[in-house]
């Protein structure tokens, strides 16, 4: 039964994130700046090793680097201009916001408390 809740919370963080992502386009434009190719170049890297370093490293030191490095990976990604944000209703965010703190909810303890 646990499993099932969790796979219910686990379903309503992905639809959150579809909601609140679904209105975010990243290109492939080739930009007329020579910085901005490195910017997504170092995006690719520093998102790797982040990942890396939150999957594969113990809890400590190197959990708060991938951190970093995550964080990094997305400030490069808009500093290359390469992913566009269209605008989002309110009602499309409520909805996402709800979904995701709900779904995290249900995944991280089993049950709700409305």
């Amino acid at each position: 039964m646990r499993l099932l809740i969790q796979l219910i919370g686990l379903a309503l963080m992905l639809l959150g994130i579809y909601f609140l992502g679904k209105n975010i386009f990243f290109t492939t434009n080739v930009s007329p700046y020579w910085w901005r190719g490195i910017a997504a170049d170092a995006s690719i890297f520093l998102l790797c090793a982040g990942i890396c370093l939150l999957v594969f490293m113990p809890l400590g030191f190197m959990k708060q680097l991938g951190w970093v490095f995550v964080a990094g990976g997305v400030v490069c990604i808009f500093i290359s201009s390469r992913a566009i944000l269209n605008p989002t209703s309110l009602w499309q965010f409520f909805v996402s916001m709800i979904a995701m703190t709900f779904g995290y909810r249900l995944f991280a303890t089993g049950r709700l408390q409305i």
